[in-house]
Parts: structure tokens; sequence; C-alpha cells
């Protein structure tokens, strides 16, 4: 097929009557011939089409349209494997939009007596592509007999490769036989690790020969590397979790069998792959942990070894007397690390090592200051600390600006370091009143400082409180400080006027000044002009940002005037302008949780609310709306046990654990059924954790903290 016939009806073909991820498909026809023309806009116009028509692996009604160009394009041996690839990751997508159920894979399939011949091409790198992208349709009457045709033809073991993967795609019985004779030493590493996939069947044991094939393929990066599927890229990450997603005694054993052999081996690209996959496993298995830290705690002078152990907290603390070695050997990065891990896992012997250190040991620091902690616990006090935190404020008032460029620090590393000692003497509160003059002199160049005063001064005599009242004063323009000031004098005035200043300021000030006041109630009363103004110029607004400052300003009106006239119209546009929109969706949980706030004024949005319950981000905040909104006159009007059937789904789902715990609290024993108790009861006992998303360093903490959360709720239950 020349090129003129693959693109033939391109420019006639009603582009405008289907949509991609951007809108409008009008633009198709440009970088569908830009890309097979090859000349040099190619590589962004096929850049360009993976954006619009697979866009972050989801497809759409012009991913259908665009399959037989592709398939032509690819045929017509112009950009093959680019139209290929591009091709399988249409064909792999189940994330449709807007589109009927499995019809983009079926106009992928439909292109099959184009696709099927290029298993035989030349090209070598065409026949992985190929083998790939046939694979993903899943079809078994045309595209199966020809995998399995060029899988007894082929020669190179890469290809080879990616045709039993395709074959496991579409038979997976089949594959698993016919993998079985490429699991030994003799057969080429591409193949092997690729068999070893194939038999990744949750109905098949993972037997003996599959344990040593893995092992005896590490380190497998660069094998996977020559493959086109993803699952392959971090080959022992990807059968670890693979093995743990079984939920057995038996597959958790085989995960960490595997880990405690890789993380034992001596090679270090070895280890360096076992690492990466028990950092996986800790994550996703609470059972992991202890199982791995006899084979982790050894390797503590690694870099990714002392973290994993850091996230893991006081669980990890036999590594720390190999950690207080390290910490005090020298003073590079590595000793830094190990010190920073220690803080995590055994802080009181890091404490007098951190005092001694405290300017040479800046990501120890932050972890005590808790930038980066993982244990969600204050920082035990030591008094040797508090001295060389002192110390260290102290002289970094008196540096010049000049003075830190010429030895070397970067221009933010001055208030990076004064964050966590500022933030290090907020934890400790009364504790740290010696630090109080350092605070008071850091303020003018770090207004952050202000919280930590109004810590270690709440609960002093009325000489030390003037002391800390008259430097928040001086830089009470901040709203930040004067808003520190209220609290610890109640002084209104300055931050009346910061407040008014950054709603005037517009943007990101209005929800600022709004939300300082909003507290104050009816003493606020001068501010709500202010208010009303701001919110005037935000109404009808769709960006993510204006929603947020415009429920802001709404809220805050409501707590200072009493009149819910206001925020109510303004919540009902936040859910109807949500209209299911995926980045929408935590702006208008947020609105849910507002509306509980509102309580009985809140009831007109009921129906609102009740829509929410069916999304699994968006049920625990409409629960606790719902809850709040409520007549008590008329309790057949909520549905307890269709809110905590909600509510439990998106525990169960992972998709908002931390409202699904508060939500739970808030129903009450008589919201659930025997049968839910024992769903809950499954799921805080369960090996697989709660959160499985969120910040690296404190997932495993946070999964911790919500299960004892959930087993409080559980205890009430029952």
């Amino acid at each position: 097929m020349d090129l003129p016939s693959a693109l033939a009806g391109l420019d006639t073909h009603p582009w405008s009557t289907v949509d991609h991820a951007y809108g409008s498909a009008e633009d198709l026809p440009g970088l569908l011939r830009a890309f097979a023309e090859g000349g040099e806009d190619a590589e962004e116009a096929l850049g360009e089409l993976y954006s619009s028509i697979v866009h972050q692996g989801t497809v759409y009604a012009a991913s259908v349209t665009a399959a037989p160009y592709l398939a032509r394009i690819a045929a017509s041996g112009r950009q093959t494997a680019d139209a290929l690839r591009l091709l399988g990751c249409l064909a792999e997508s189940e994330d449709e939009h807007d589109v009927e159920p499995g019809a983009v894979r079926a106009a992928v399939t439909a292109q099959l007596p184009l696709l099927v011949p290029l298993l035989d091409d030349e090209d070598a790198a065409v026949r992985q592509a190929a083998g790939w992208t046939v694979g993903h349709t899943r079809d078994t009457s045309t595209a199966l007999p020809a995998v399995r045709a060029r899988m007894a033809a082929e020669t190179q073991s890469v290809v080879r490769a990616e045709l039993l993967t395709a074959y496991s795609r579409m038979d997976r019985p089949g594959a698993i036989a016919e993998s079985a004779a490429l699991l030994g030493p003799d057969t080429p590493a591409p193949l092997r690790l690729a068999a070893v996939f194939a038999a990744l069947d949750p109905e098949q044991p993972w037997l003996p020969a599959h344990h040593d094939a893995l092992l005896g393929l590490l380190p497998a990066r660069e094998t996977a590397r020559s493959g086109h599927a993803d699952e392959h890229r971090e080959p022992l990450s990807a059968v670890v979790e693979h093995l743990l997603g079984r939920d057995t005694d038996a597959g958790r054993e085989s995960a960490f069998a595997l880990l405690d052999a890789a993380l034992r081996d001596e090679r270090p690209a070895v280890r360096d792959e076992a690492l990466w996959a028990a950092d996986r496993a800790c994550t996703l298995s609470r059972s992991a942990p202890p199982r791995l830290i006899p084979a982790l705690a050894p390797l503590a002078a690694d870099r990714t070894a002392a973290r994993l152990l850091g996230k893991m907290g006081p669980a990890a603390a036999e590594a720390a007397p190999l950690l207080t070695e390290l910490a005090a050997q020298s003073d590079d990065e590595a000793a830094d690390q190990a010190l920073a891990t220690l803080v995590l896992v055994a802080p009181e012997a890091a404490a007098p090592l951190l005092a001694r250190t405290l300017g040479r040991r800046p990501y120890a620091l932050q972890c005590a200051a808790g930038s980066h902690a993982s244990a969600g616990a204050p920082f035990p006090y030591d008094a040797e600390l508090l001295s060389a935190v002192r110390a260290r404020l102290a002289a970094r008032a008196l540096e010049r600006p000049e003075t830190r460029k010429e030895c070397g620090c970067p221009a933010t590393a001055d208030r990076d370091d004064t964050a966590a000692l500022v933030h290090l003497l907020r934890q400790w509160g009364p504790q740290a009143v010696e630090a109080l003059p350092e605070l008071c002199a850091t303020l003018p160049r770090f207004h952050h400082a202000a919280t930590a005063i109004t810590s270690v001064a709440a609960h002093l005599g009325p000489q030390q409180r003037e002391q800390a009242a008259t430097a928040l004063r001086a830089e009470a323009e901040r709203l930040f400080v004067a808003r520190a000031l209220y609290e610890l004098t109640g002084e209104t005035g300055p931050l009346f006027a910061a407040a008014e200043a950054a709603i005037a300021t517009g943007g990101r000030g209005r929800a600022e000044g709004a939300n300082a006041v909003a507290e104050l109630g009816p003493a606020a009363a001068r501010i709500a002009p202010a208010l009303r103004a701001a919110l005037e110029h935000t109404l009808d607004q769709d960006a993510t940002a204006d929603v947020e400052t415009e429920l802001a300003l709404a809220l805050a009106l409501w707590r200072i005037t009493g009149e819910a006239s206001e925020a109510v119209p303004v919540l009902a546009s936040v859910f109807d302008r949500s209209d299911g929109l995926q980045w929408f969706r935590w702006t208008t949980a947020r609105a849910a949780r507002e509306t509980a706030a509102l309580g009985p004024a809140g009831r007109p949005l009921a129906d609102r609310l009740r829509v929410l319950l069916d999304d699994p981000a968006q049920a625990p905040s409409a629960a606790l709306g719902l809850l709040a909104v409520a007549d008590p006159a008329d309790p057949a009007g909520l549905d307890r046990i269709r809110l905590a059937e909600a509510v439990l789904h998106s525990a169960e789902t992972r998709a908002d654990v931390k409202g699904a715990c508060e939500a739970l609290r808030a129903l009450g024993h008589a919201a659930l059924t025997p049968e839910q108790r024992d769903r809950l009861a499954a799921l805080v006992g369960g090996d697989r954790r709660l959160v499985l998303f969120g910040l690296d360093d404190t997932m495993i903490h946070e999964d911790e903290r919500l299960c004892a959360a959930l087993v409080s709720v559980l205890d009430r239950v029952e």
C-alpha cells in the first residue's frame, strides 16, 4: 500500500463530529499526515497524536476514527513500528471516555488484515511491535493463530519474547504450557523473562522453577527494557506485586523469599533492583516490613535502603546501631542520610548526634523538623539540641546575604535551614521558651516563625508574652503574622487590616484573607463588604483555583453574618459545574464537607449530595454533609445503611480512606449491618494496606494511623 492510498479520505472525513482529549478532532488530519510523511515534524506530530487520542491511557471517539488510518500508514511501510505501537496503546486501553465500551479495541481488531502480515516483516523491530499490538486485540480467531505460527518460525529472542507475551494475553493456558520449557538457564534472557511473566496466573502456583528462573535473570532491568510490555520494566517489582496481589499466605511468602534472596545478593545491581521492589512491597503489604527488615538492616549504608528503613519508623530499630556508626563516621551525604534515618527509627538516639553535627546534617535536620518524617510524633526534646538550634539561629541572623553567597550557600539555603530550625522549636512548644529571643530576631526575615513564637509563648508569663507580642506587632502587616498575633493576644485590628489587604490583592490572597477571619464570626463584620465585593469577581469561573476562592469567600461570609443565603447558591453552583469531571472531584468533595458546616441551613443541597454517594472519592464527604443537613423530624429521609455502604465502598476501593474513617465514626454503630461489620473487620485485619497513594515518605505511617482509627470504629460497633 502506498502512502496516498493510506491517507485516502483523510481530508474529507467529518472529524469535527468526534472528540479527543482536547475537544474537536479537526486537527487530526494534519497530525496524521505530518506523522506519515516522516519529515522534521513527524516526531512532534506523533507526540501530539499520543496526547490527543490516548491521553495518559484514556481513549476517545476520535481514537476509533484514527485507527484505520494508523493501520494503513503502518502497512504502507512508513513509520511502521511507531504506528504499530500507537495502535497497540489504543487496543490496550480500558479507560474509555464518551465511547462505547470496547469500541476502540474493536477498531484496532478490525485492522488485523493489515497488521498480521507485519508479523513476518524483515525488520525485527517491526515484528516485535506487531506482536505487541496484535496481542492487545485479544483476538483468538485471527491474531492468535498468526502469533503462534510466527513464534514457531521466529529466531530473534527479543521478538519471540514479545510473541510469547502476546500469546499469554490471548490464551493464558496455552502460553503457560509453552512457557514451562523456557524457564531453564539455556533459554535466552528476554524469552526466559517473558516465560516467567506468562506463568503469572492467579490460578497457577508459583513454583520453585519460577523462583529460580527470576533470580537467575537478575539484574533484569536491561533485559526488560528490550521489550514493550510496561510490566516488564521492573521485573522483580512486578512479580512481587503480582504475588502479593494474590492475598494468600503462599503468595506473600513467595514474594518475600524472592526479595530476601535478592537483598542478600552480593551484586550491587541486584540489590538495587531488590530495594526498589522491597519498597513497593512494604507500601502494599503490612507483613512486608517485619519479614524484610533482617535483610534490609545490614544495607543501611545504601541511600535507598536507609530511606526505606526510615519509612518504617521505630519498627526498623534493629538498624539503629549500624546507623549510629555510619552517622558518626564523616561529614558526607551518606552520614547525613544515616542520621536522617536514625531520626525516624530511633529518635532518642539521634538527638545528641544531631546536636553535635547540626550545621552539617541538613537532611537529618529536615527529618527531625518533620518535613520528611513518617512517624507523625514530635521529635523528642533534647536540651543539647535546643542549645545548638539557638546558636544556629543566632548565627543565621548575623549573616549577610553576600557572605552566604561567598561561602557557596545557595540563595534558598538560609530559608530552608531556618524553616527546619523554627519548625523544630514549634514542636517543642513551651519547652523551647529559652529560644524566644532567637525566634523574635528571626521573624523579620522568616515570617513563618510567628507560629513557633505563639507555640512557645502561649502559656508563659506576661513579660515573655509581651516580648513575643511586640515582635509580632512589628511584622503584623503580613497576614500570617497578624493571625498569630490574634491567637496570642486576641488583637483583631492588625488581623482585619492584613485580611483586607490580602483580599484586595486578588487571586490567592482573597481565599487566604477570607480563611484568616472566618473563625472570628460576627466579630469580623467589618470584613463582610470586602468579602462580598471579592465574591462578585469569582462567581461562575470554572478554574479550580477560582472555585476554591469562591468557596472560601462564601463560607467566610456565612460564618461572619450567620446568613446562608449567599453560601448555599455558591455551593450549589460548585456541585452543578462538576458534572462528573475527574479533575473537579476533590473540589466537589470539599464543597460537600463545607455543606456539613452549614448544618440544617444546607438542607436545600441534600439532593445534590445524594448524587455524590455513587462516586467513591466523594461519598465520605457527601455522607458527612447529609448527616449534618438531615431533618431530625424526618428520620426516614436519611438512609444510614445506604450511607454506610457508600462510605465502606470508598474505603474498600481506597478512594478516600481518611474521609471514610471520619464518616464511619459519624454514622455510628446503628448504621452498619452485620455484613458491613464483617467487611470492615476484613479491611482492617487484612494484609493489604489501606493507603496506596500519597506522599511516598508518609504512606506507611498514614496506613497504620488510619487502620488504628478504623479499628476504633469497629470496637465501637461491636
